[in-house]
């Protein structure tokens, strides 16, 4: 009885809990028009990051007021793929509005059995991917892009132009719901960016 009652006034341990998972959001919610495809299609190859922090699935901040070099994850919050993943899939989204886009090796696989000349081919590197805290109570979220157009010849690729693309969007609140807020709205703005500049650029 003595062993019943110590057991009973031991609080049990907390059950886990589980993260929070995020996304981009469901993205368009009706199909583009096959009308406004009228740009020439684009191959997209799979985008690349600066190292192993941006390669899993945290949601990443920085303390700027105290430690700008240093990345911290949120205990309780993930993405739902790795940041370049989501980026990748966004901007596909996107750039389908107005044209087709395929992936790199299947660009270059349809257009060869086709006969047709290849795409121009879009690379990207993610170079920074987080919520930045300049004061304890106020935050931006922070994407920084580096894109680079390419030909495919003969001969190899053929450099078609370079752009950084930089972009950071106040967040609603400091946390990691407000973080994940003012990065879609950065990659959002980050894609509409790269878009604009594709279709500036002569073949794309």
């Amino acid at each position: 009885m003595a062993a019943v009652g110590l057991l009973g006034g031991c609080a049990l341990p907390d059950k886990p809990t589980r993260g929070t998972l995020y996304d981009f959001g469901p993205g368009a919610l009706s199909a583009a028009p096959a009308s406004r495809q009228t740009l020439p299609p684009i191959a997209i190859d799979t985008i690349s990051t600066s190292g192993g922090a941006l390669d899993n699935m945290s949601v990443l901040y920085r303390l700027g007021y105290a430690d700008a070099q240093q990345l911290r994850p949120y205990a309780q919050a993930r993405w739902s793929m790795p940041p370049a993943q989501l980026v990748r899939q966004r901007l596909r989204e996107q750039l389908n509005q107005r044209r087709a886009v395929f992936n790199a090796r299947e660009g270059v696989a349809l257009n060869r059995s086709q006969g047709d000349a290849l795409p121009l081919l879009l690379r990207l590197e993610l170079e920074e991917f987080s919520q930045f805290f300049t004061t304890p109570e106020a935050s931006v979220g922070l994407i920084r892009l580096r894109a680079t157009l390419l030909e495919i010849t003969p001969g190899g690729e053929k450099l078609v132009g370079q752009r950084n693309v930089v972009v950071q969007r106040p967040a609603p609140s400091a946390d990691a719901s407000g973080g994940v807020r003012a990065l879609t709205a950065a990659t959002d703005a980050a894609i509409e960016e790269l878009d604009q500049w594709l279709q500036q650029t002569p073949g794309s």
